[in-house]
């Protein structure tokens, strides 16, 4: 379900090959010039910059799966061979060797960016792909929008909160998506604020997986809502079983079946794995289980739960 590729691992978002459109540029940046020289930040130095909006080249911040390109940097060009980034584990910058190297493109925090535009109030820069020891000058068509925070406070009189609210385009593409996915639950999207499942009854106990960020993976924790994942453990069932599983939940909060989560060696195993675990939802999941479907950008949508279920008789 998640589209996350090789780039993943070093920055929060996935890297989905779409239709381009072009990127409209923000008037108040300029171009950097020399594009085949070697990159320079000298003229920026020193300057805290926080980005306020990450984008694909069709201007939206959503992909068809739901997933969202954050807006989640700091940065800070220390030196000509240092850049600082801010780690929201530690609280704090953290100093990161700069590589630059030709076509604006440079490595720090083991991304390669490159630069798209830059001036002292912004900057504009481009996710590059690198397979092995090759860089992909041509670029990700994931773009990058920070604005310099002298700038966000003196001269547009505003706050990052406000600045990395999602647009209206955003806002119409979820819509869209919505309208498709309460036709057919198959193209059910992934929901920003997952659906959640809450144990009514003593004898059925919930649990949320958590995903884990940190400063390697730069504090990707998107498959919280990529992938959300449920264990229901049931103490007073009919007899011992686990089963794992996906279910759709629609915009009423309905549950639908999705799909086994585990491989079979032959159709007839999976026929009936598939019939008892859907039992297990129809009976003790629609019973035990309150529903509240996902949503995203305040809009309820259906989107698609793990679940592993285990059952245990009492003795």
């Amino acid at each position: 379900m998640s589209p996350k590729t090789n780039l993943t691992y070093l920055l929060p978002f996935a890297i989905i090959l779409c239709a381009i459109q072009g990127c409209k540029e923000n008037p108040k940046i300029v171009k950097h010039r020399g594009e085949r020289d070697l990159i320079s930040f000298k003229a920026v130095q020193g300057i805290n910059y926080t980005e306020i909006a990450r984008r694909l080249s069709n201007g939206l911040s959503f992909t068809k799966d739901g997933y969202q390109l954050e807006p989640q940097w700091r940065i800070n060009f220390v030196s000509s061979d240092s850049a600082s980034i801010y780690s929201p584990e530690k609280g704090r910058f953290i100093n990161f060797p700069l590589t630059r190297g030709y076509d604006s493109i440079f490595n720090t925090a083991r991304t390669w960016l490159k630069v798209k535009a830059m001036n002292k109030d912004s900057l504009k820069l481009e996710l590059v792909n690198s397979y092995g020891d090759t860089v992909d000058t041509r670029g990700a068509k994931i773009y990058m929008l920070f604005y310099a925070d002298n700038y966000i406070k003196n001269t547009l009189h505003s706050d990052t909160t406000i600045l990395k609210r999602a647009g209206k385009k955003d806002t119409l593409y979820i819509k869209k998506l919505t309208a498709i996915a309460d036709n057919d639950f198959n193209k059910a999207f992934a929901a920003r604020q997952p659906a959640e499942l809450t144990s009514k009854s003593p004898s059925v106990k919930v649990k949320k997986w958590k995903a884990e960020g940190d400063l390697l993976n730069h504090f990707d924790v998107s498959d919280d809502y990529m992938n959300p994942t449920y264990d229901v453990a049931i103490s007073k069932a009919h007899a011992d079983f686990y089963y794992s599983f996906s279910i759709i939940i629609d915009a009423k909060g309905a549950m639908h079946y999705g799909k086994p989560l585990i491989a079979f060696l032959g159709e007839g195993f999976r026929d009936n794995y598939i019939q008892s675990s859907k039992a297990i939802m129809e009976s003790y999941l629609k019973y035990y289980l309150v529903i509240k479907p996902g949503s995203t950008l305040g809009i309820v949508h259906a989107s698609e739960i793990n679940v592993h279920v285990a059952g245990k008789v009492e003795k």
